[in-house]
């Protein structure tokens, strides 16, 4: 059971409430605390909600790492809009190619997302400069109240765009249920406390950066923003920052021990994004305290499965299995006329429950070819992702993937289609 009708934010406004003066966001030097960091979301949430954001309505972000990414993310949210998150590092030509598909009027940036950007593409956008928050220091501090903006969990909290550097890119409409329902879900699984220091080293562009900034606001932990995601950078942050949980994907992980990285024996590891080798797995889980492998496409919102890495399984395999649903989720193994496999039988992934996304954005006819109705699931109206990707039942009842059924590859987790 998860809180389905709240939103992302209300869950660290909660915690603002029972601890404002603990450390909510760590940047290089700058330390800065729950109620803080929630006043400055305010003050830039009731500035956007002035300049007409409401529900649903996309709003761009392009900014370097760095707190005023995180209080323009929450601001978007509170102020009831789903943000699109440009990565200033990606060619300018891609960002053009996403500004113009999810038609944003309003973009928030700061002077590396202008540079980014160019002058012509941000012409016809109300451009909100972050690196000029005196502009909207007189805006109240309070929270925004939800009901007033007509915002519910059924709203769209963000708008990501998959499929790498070719191909046409697809924006994934996720709701706030479906990001409530991963954060809950992990929270079960993952033992998070408001102990714990959670370092975030993933673009904002690749949904799992979500799990990373919400998870540990969600329950009093603080999050370190990595500037930057070199081998030699997140070192510094893993032996000064008393990391305890670092979100990855194997790339990263392989790129730390490729560095030198002899481990953190009180670090909780989460890896994802591609197939996790089990020589990996088994260099990296000396090295750690726990390692969690997950899988999910960003249609089912972050996370759709995992698997605890020191679980024991019979037979030694290539790579480790992706494990089980998280809560709410389902998951369908089936076969080309949509019926399900016999057990340990290959067949596509699809996934229901409460992670499946609201569909692609300007794409209905993408849409209805991979969000299909769930005859499975017994609740009207209820819908399942076809992944495309290939997996089958071990026989301890946990899930082996096993590629695509296309050529679609992944390169540090990035998605790229043909």
């Amino acid at each position: 059971d998860y809180p389905s009708d709240l939103c992302v934010h209300a869950l660290f406004e909660a915690q603002v409430r029972r601890a404002p003066d603990a450390v909510a966001l760590v940047f290089e030097e700058q330390s800065i605390s729950y109620g803080a960091l929630n006043a400055d979301a305010n003050r830039l949430a009731h500035h956007l909600i002035g300049l007409g954001v409401r529900p649903d309505q996309p709003v761009a972000i392009c900014v370097e790492r760095s707190p005023a990414m995180v209080v323009g993310l929450l601001a978007i949210l509170k102020a009831g809009g789903a943000y699109v998150p440009l990565d200033p590092a990606y060619p300018s030509e891609r960002l053009r190619q996403l500004l113009d598909d999810a038609g944003p009027r309003l973009l928030l940036c700061d002077a590396a997302g202008r540079a980014a950007l160019g002058a012509e593409a941000i012409a016809d956008l109300s451009a909100v400069d972050l690196d000029a928050a005196t502009a909207w220091a007189d805006q109240s501090a309070d929270d925004p109240d939800p009901h007033a903006l007509g915002l519910t969990a059924r709203n769209l909290a963000y708008v990501i765009y998959t499929s790498g550097s070719t191909g046409t890119p697809k924006g994934v409409m996720v709701e706030h249920a479906s990001v409530l329902n991963v954060l809950r879900a992990l929270l079960d699984v993952s033992g998070l406390t408001e102990r714990d220091s959670f370092l975030a080293i993933t673009t904002i562009s690749f949904d799992i950066a979500g799990l990373e900034l919400y998870l540990p606001l969600a329950v009093g932990a603080n999050v370190v923003v990595a500037h930057g995601a070199s081998a030699i950078g997140l070192q510094r942050y893993l032996s000064h920052q008393k990391i305890t949980v670092m979100q990855a994907t194997p790339a990263a992980w392989r790129m730390l021990f490729d560095a030198g990285w002899e481990g953190a024996p009180d670090l909780s590891a989460l890896c994802g994004g591609e197939a996790l080798p089990s020589e990996l797995a088994s260099n990296l889980g000396r090295r750690v305290k726990s390692l969690r492998n997950l899988y999910g496409p960003t249609e089912t919102t972050i996370w759709a499965t995992t698997f605890l890495t020191d679980t024991r399984i019979e037979a030694p395999h290539r790579y480790v299995p992706i494990g089980r649903p998280i809560a709410n989720t389902r998951i369908y193994l089936l076969d080309g006329h949509g019926q399900p496999v016999p057990f340990g039988a290959v067949g596509e992934l699809y996934i229901g429950g409460a992670g499946v996304a609201r569909g692609y954005l300007n794409r209905p006819d993408l849409t209805a070819e991979r969000f299909l109705a769930d005859p499975f699931s017994g609740k009207a109206g209820a819908r399942m992702y076809r992944s495309g990707d290939l997996a089958r039942y071990l026989p301890d009842g946990n899930l082996e993937f096993l590629g695509r059924n296309d050529d679609q590859v992944k390169i540090r987790g990035f998605r790229i289609e043909p």
